[in-house]
């Protein structure tokens, strides 16, 4: 027996009690956004502290501006070994509306027939975090660890992590490491793996068309009086062209194709465009008329409006010619975009747009690049191997469509790739009422774990 196949074992042994530890924590209502969980956020944090000093790491509970940080840290014996950083979080969101859960949110348990684990918590992320605290739990048993592992867990994210960035900042040498390792993603399917491995930028910005002095009455100005909802419509037209392409001048500077391996495995996925978009009540796709739908989510950039306000919006009519109005923009990034250029070049579009006569205020909400691991990555390749090794099915290399701030907050500030590898599944009914975890997720992420630790130290 090799020793990753001795490490297995334990972990397949220990199946019974770690179940019984997820229930343990998942028990702990820590709700980061109500202020009267505050005790139980703590709590949950000195649980984990103490779950991991039993397994040998030297553990802490770190007091922030909000919620404590767990923060944890073990040496391999073994030398020339990487250094890996862990993140999770152990808040977990409201239950509400309670109505709607069949059996109380915080007294969590095993369905009938032993498949799933039931409970607030379960798959966003206390389920997910403890796949790796129970891998850990499996090397400590055999006397040896493969990596030299810091943990990171916070009790904030579910409320946009405020405390992170100055914990970090205080933090960035104890916390630096050569890869980070998150765990708060999804597998393709119930049987097939999934490493994310891009991460879309966002652009947010608004901007405000000013016309006339005041409201004017469209009998008596309609015509010779401009009105700025109509500019705001010219330049929404104009943003995109016959296509589906953004018009913006240099928009895809820093967007790459796909590597052709990867463009070939997106082609073979079990993936149904049609069955995707009826959904959500929708027939024909939109957006670039030459790619697929999963490219677009995935590894296309977009600009959407979000909102136009302006003029008359209550019930009825109003004859009214208003003064100024205003649209919000989102732009999703991808590759090497960069989003103070993409910005630059959206404000002198709709400078060139914008009338005589007319002003024009920009409101910036944000922006950030996007990430992308590279597929020649090593860690990538040794990941894959690993994740096929235990689930017999090569590993999808997906995109997330949405954008998670905490990574691009690591890569900024510390200068790591991160490896997202996530055990959930689409109907874990994350946020939701009766969320729940697999447990062939919660077991087979403990063994996939250990084999990705193995692999990364070579």
């Amino acid at each position: 027996m090799t020793a990753i196949d001795a490490v297995l074992a334990r972990i397949d042994q220990n199946r019974d009690a770690a179940l019984a530890r997820l229930l343990g924590l998942l028990a702990i209502p820590s709700v980061s956004t109500d202020p009267a969980y505050a005790d139980d956020c703590a709590r949950a944090g000195q649980w984990l502290v103490d779950e991991l000093s039993g397994l040998g790491f030297e553990a802490s509970l770190r007091a922030t501006a909000g919620h404590p940080m767990v923060v944890a840290k073990v040496k391999s014996k073994r030398r020339d070994v990487p250094h890996v950083l862990f993140y999770g979080h152990y808040d977990v969101q409201p239950a509400d509306p309670l109505e709607l859960w069949e059996t109380d949110p915080f007294k969590p348990h095993l369905s009938d027939d032993g498949q799933r684990i039931v409970g607030r918590g379960s798959a966003d992320d206390k389920g997910q975090l403890m796949t790796f605290v129970e891998a850990c739990r499996a090397f400590r048993e055999g006397g040896d660890w493969p990596c030299d592992i810091t943990i990171l867990f916070e009790g904030e994210e579910e409320t946009g992590s405020p405390s992170l960035p100055a914990f970090l900042a205080a933090n960035a040498q104890e916390l630096a490491a050569d890869l980070m390792l998150v765990c708060d993603t999804n597998m393709w399917n119930k049987d097939t793996p999934a490493i994310t491995t891009m991460l879309r930028g966002l652009v947010l910005e608004e901007i405000v068309v000013h016309g006339a002095s005041r409201d004017l009455h469209s009998g008596m100005f309609g015509g010779p009086a401009i009105n700025p909802i109509h500019v705001i419509a010219r330049m929404i037209a104009d943003i995109h062209d016959g296509r589906g392409r953004v018009a913006l001048p240099n928009f895809y500077d820093g967007v790459e194709e796909l590597p052709e391996d990867v463009a070939e495995q997106w082609h073979k996925l079990d993936f149904n465009e049609r069955d995707f978009l009826g959904s959500v009540g929708l027939s024909v796709a939109a957006g670039e008329q030459d790619r697929s739908v999963l490219e677009k989510i995935w590894s296309r950039p977009t600009c959407d409006v979000n909102g136009i306000f302006g003029g008359y919006t209550g019930k009825g009519s109003k004859t009214v010619l208003p003064a100024q109005a205003s649209v919000k923009f989102s732009f999703r990034l991808v590759g090497s975009q960069d989003p103070d250029k993409v910005l630059a070049s959206f404000r002198d579009f709709v400078r060139a747009r914008t009338p005589a006569g007319c002003r024009v205020d920009f409101l910036s909400h944000g922006a950030s690049p996007a990430l992308v691991l590279p597929f020649s990555s090593e860690a990538l390749g040794r990941a894959r191997r690993a994740l096929h090794a235990e689930w017999g099915r090569e590993p999808v290399l997906s995109g997330s469509g949405g954008s998670i701030p905490i990574v691009g907050l690591f890569k900024k500030d510390l200068g790591m790739d991160a490896l997202m590898i996530g055990f959930g599944l689409d109907d874990d009914r994350i946020h939701s009422p009766n969320e729940k975890y697999e447990v062939s997720s919660f077991h087979k992420g403990a063994r996939s774990w250990a084999r990705v630790l193995d692999a990364l130290a070579g």
